[in-house]
């Protein structure tokens, strides 16, 4: 048996609402010895078209699956089932933080536009064509020898990414860092096997043995390569060998690409928290999806009951 795990992250350019980091840990067993996820589970998963019922879940990266042209129907969909491997499919807004990210869920009402919200789930799929979708796939990744161990997301919202940027000197720095403290917490889970890590790349950064060596002291952590497409990384016994592995286009290896999807469901989910507050504050307000250029209309057009709520900008804009 291995492991891989993919991480990837959504709002790492905005100003407004979170940066979501996401960790997806699955168990494979190494006979035949293909470690391509989408090959063996083409039977149920597939990285393009439109994710028919009754056809192969569409799983890709975000970007593909998502655009506010397009809807949330695909993107929740394939969210919501894959989700429904490692738990029950939640039934509404807090139940989806409780099982993806428990620490955020525990400290949401500290903000007033997650305060007293909630939401049925999901919000434009087809709950049972979702539920059958996730018996599909636990019959295909049965079948191929593949297990989904776990999904686990970071949501940084505005307060702790600035001052996570402003401790660590960028935003790069600090997702790298973000991210490390969720593979090393994915780490400690897997048993004795084979473990391998892909990570998209951060900010154009190619080198990360500095950060891994922090994050995993009593390794010595070898450098395979550095460079604009791969930046790889081993450590450990031959039975426990570790590679960790940060690349362009990592959204081509499953685990990341699924990653990238939960990233970016939550971070919808939390912005339509965010929209709803402030269009109830704010008559005829425009939604934002909080990208630099819209966040800064929209801060505009609510600074006036920003200031009379007495909401500090450290908790509702993002500086980097």
């Amino acid at each position: 048996m291995a492991y891989l795990i993919g991480t990837d992250e959504a709002g790492y350019a905005p100003n407004l609402g979170p940066l979501v980091i996401t960790c997806t840990v699955w168990r494979i067993a190494k006979v035949p010895p293909d470690l391509d996820l989408y090959r063996r589970l083409q039977a149920v998963v597939c990285p393009e078209g439109d994710g028919g019922a009754g056809g192969p879940l569409l799983v890709a990266d975000s970007k593909v699956v998502y655009s506010p042209a397009r809807g949330l129907r695909l993107l929740e969909r394939g969210v919501l089932a894959m989700v429904g491997l490692v738990d029950d499919v939640p039934n509404d807004w807090r139940a989806a933080w409780q099982l993806l990210d428990s620490e955020a869920a525990a400290h949401l009402d500290h903000l007033p536009w997650h305060r007293d919200y909630d939401s049925a789930l999901p919000h434009t799929a087809d709950r049972d064509d979702v539920l059958n979708a996730a018996g599909r796939l636990r019959e295909g990744l049965a079948a191929a020898g593949v297990e989904l161990v776990s999904v686990r997301s970071t949501a940084v919202f505005p307060e702790p990414f600035n001052d996570g940027a402003d401790r660590w000197g960028n935003k790069a720095e600090a997702l790298s860092r973000w991210t490390l403290a969720l593979v090393a917490e994915a780490l400690e889970a897997c048993e004795a096997e084979e473990v391998r890590v892909t990570c998209d790349k951060h900010g154009g950064r190619n080198r990360y043995g500095r950060l891994l060596q922090e994050h995993f002291p009593e390794h010595l952590i070898e450098v395979y390569e550095e460079g604009l497409a791969a930046s790889t990384y081993r450590w450990g016994p031959d039975e426990r060998r570790i590679e960790v592995r940060f690349c362009a286009g990592g959204e081509s290896f499953l685990p990341v690409a699924l990653a990238s999807m939960v990233s970016k469901y939550l971070r919808e989910l939390a912005m339509q928290a965010f929209n709803d507050f402030w269009c109830r504050q704010v008559p005829n307000l425009r939604p934002t999806a909080g990208y630099p250029k819209d966040a800064s209309r929209f801060k505009r057009e609510i600074a006036q009951v920003q200031n009379r709520l007495g909401i500090d900008d450290r908790v509702l804009w993002r500086w980097r």
